[in-house]
């Protein structure tokens, strides 16, 4: 059973950065992505590596979406941003509020991802498919998990095509968020992100800031096999492809990667559901 896949990198900071993502992505490409995003860093720190790296996918034969972060940035900069894409032959974009750089205030003139999704749909009608960031374990800085699904549902309603969400391990936590958006009126795809094992400390660390959860019972296997490396990959390939196979099972609409600019983990996953 084919599944559309799709893959997240990062702007790489270095030379020998750029080399490694080039070549993860060349092994990447046998699962033939539907369509690779990279990411944008805070307050729009990376927008130039960002755009680089999406116009060295395109001319590498595939689809690829800049993240466009509106957090701090104002009207005319995020037009300059939507022209330079039209102009780049982009068209699909990740539109979320983002998160400004540490020692800023708010400022700006977007406030949330809906903001963004509206202006975009303003300037440039349905030129761009647009998709939006969704939290099947609510967002951190939610008040309410009734806010949360309040906020993705404005985001659809502006304009959003399509959701992906945050990582998680715990399928049902995704299975019930679809099923209180579809109550909601929500038809577009929720797609789920998903995040290989490779680095317990990487894995802490990301989960800790991005309020992802990690199952107790994961994060204490994860703890017991201390440094050793070999241990934590296996079990990590273990329990993200069952949980992609559950997924597959309910009939989700895709699979987003969150590659961290690597080929191996991905590339296992997929070859054991047979992808």
């Amino acid at each position: 059973m084919t599944l559309p896949i799709s893959l997240e990198f990062f702007p790489p900071k270095t030379d020998e950065g750029a080399a490694k993502l080039r070549a993860a992505r060349q092994q990447l490409y046998a699962l033939k992505p539907e369509f690779c995003s990279v990411t944008f860093g805070a307050g729009g720190s990376t927008q130039e590596g960002t755009l680089q790296s999406v116009r060295e996918i395109m001319a590498e034969g595939f689809p690829a979406a800049p993240h466009l972060s509106c957090i701090g940035q104002t009207h005319d900069s995020i037009r300059e941003r939507l022209s330079a894409y039209a102009a780049a032959g982009i068209r699909r974009i990740v539109a979320l509020r983002g998160d400004l750089p540490s020692g800023y205030g708010l400022g700006g003139e977007f406030r949330y991802a809906s903001d963004l999704v509206a202006f975009i749909r303003g300037e440039t009608g349905r030129q761009f498919r647009l998709e939006v960031a969704a939290y099947p374990e609510v967002h951190p800085q939610a008040r309410t998990p009734e806010g949360d699904l309040a906020a993705f549902v404005a985001k659809v309603e502006a304009g959003a095509d399509a959701g992906i969400t945050q990582y998680f391990f715990n399928a049902d936590a995704y299975l019930r968020y679809v099923e209180e958006l579809r109550k909601r009126g929500v038809e577009v795809p929720i797609v789920p992100g998903i995040m290989p094992i490779t680095s317990s400390t990487q894995l802490l660390r990301f989960s800790d800031a991005c309020g992802a959860e990690i199952p107790r019972w994961i994060r204490l296997r994860l703890q017991g096999f201390g440094d050793d490396s070999a241990s934590i990959k296996a079990f990590g390939l273990d329990v993200v492809t069952a949980l992609c196979d559950r997924l597959r099972g309910e009939g989700v609409p895709g699979l987003h990667f969150y590659t961290m600019n690597q080929a191996n983990a991905t590339l296992e996953i997929c070859r054991r559901l047979g992808l």
